[in-house]
């Protein structure tokens, strides 16, 4: 057996696979490539959870603004603490939607599930560690109502936004601020996987409507019993031609 496949068979003993890595295949080498190619200065982080995708921004080489919107309180203390020795990673407790209101948070046993909608069994099955355990109140303003506190006059700023079925209220709630989003990701349901869930086609329909094109998915999770892909990210960029 030669080296690569002992590695390979060693890894896979402790639940990895090592591949070769390809960036043209690569969902996260395309989103760096794409970064870069639009030049993007400023992440809004909405659905923050403890602060994951800002840590792998910069595990990838992303070293610009990144402003993480979080409305849990449990997340938001991880959020904080993760983020609290970059000077270029800003935190806000906040949950982001389309009108200015409190909202119920369903908090999940993973922390990283948390909704204000109500979880589908089709998701606890797959993802038991989904489930619900708790409440709590937390506000909720519209992207328009802040955006200008964050928003450098012509940095190419990107609207990440993972929600938990919520995305679409999040995109409801950024009718004004879209127009100077370069880019934006969204989590998107192939099925539905939370109760009153906008389908996918209608958020992609959404976005292009209002100027962007889909470039590229990222896988989120699957169904571990059947392999089918449940949710994946969608990344959208205003067309530089």
């Amino acid at each position: 057996m030669d080296l690569k496949h002992y590695i390979k068979r060693v890894s896979q003993r402790f639940g990895f696979d090592v591949i070769r890595f390809n960036a043209r295949s690569s969902p996260v080498a395309r989103r760096i490539k794409l970064f870069q190619h639009f030049r993007i200065g400023c992440v809004l982080d909405v659905g923050a959870s403890s602060g994951g995708y800002g840590a792998e921004l910069r595990s990838t080489g992303y070293d610009q603004r990144i402003i993480s919107f979080e409305p849990s309180s449990d997340a938001f203390r991880a959020l904080e603490a993760r983020a609290s020795q970059d000077a270029l990673w800003d935190t806000v407790q906040l949950a982001l939607g389309k009108e200015s209101d409190e909202a119920i948070l369903n908090i999940s046993l993973n922390r990283e599930s948390n909704s204000i909608l109500n979880i589908k069994d089709r998701h606890t099955v797959a993802y038991p560690q989904a489930k619900y355990v708790g409440r709590e109140v937390v506000a909720v303003e519209p992207l328009d109502h802040v955006f200008d506190r964050y928003y450098v006059k012509d940095t190419p700023t990107f609207l990440k936004i993972d929600a938990q079925g919520y995305e679409y209220q999040v995109l409801l709630g950024a009718t004004t601020s879209l127009a100077q989003i370069k880019g934006v990701q969204v989590e998107l349901s192939l099925i539905p996987m939370y109760e009153d869930e906008t389908p996918f086609v209608e958020i992609i329909t959404y976005l292009q409507t209002h100027g962007f094109n889909l470039m590229s998915f990222q896988p989120v999770i699957d169904d571990p019993e059947t392999g089918q892909l449940l949710q994946v990210d969608g990344l959208f960029f205003r067309s530089t031609a």
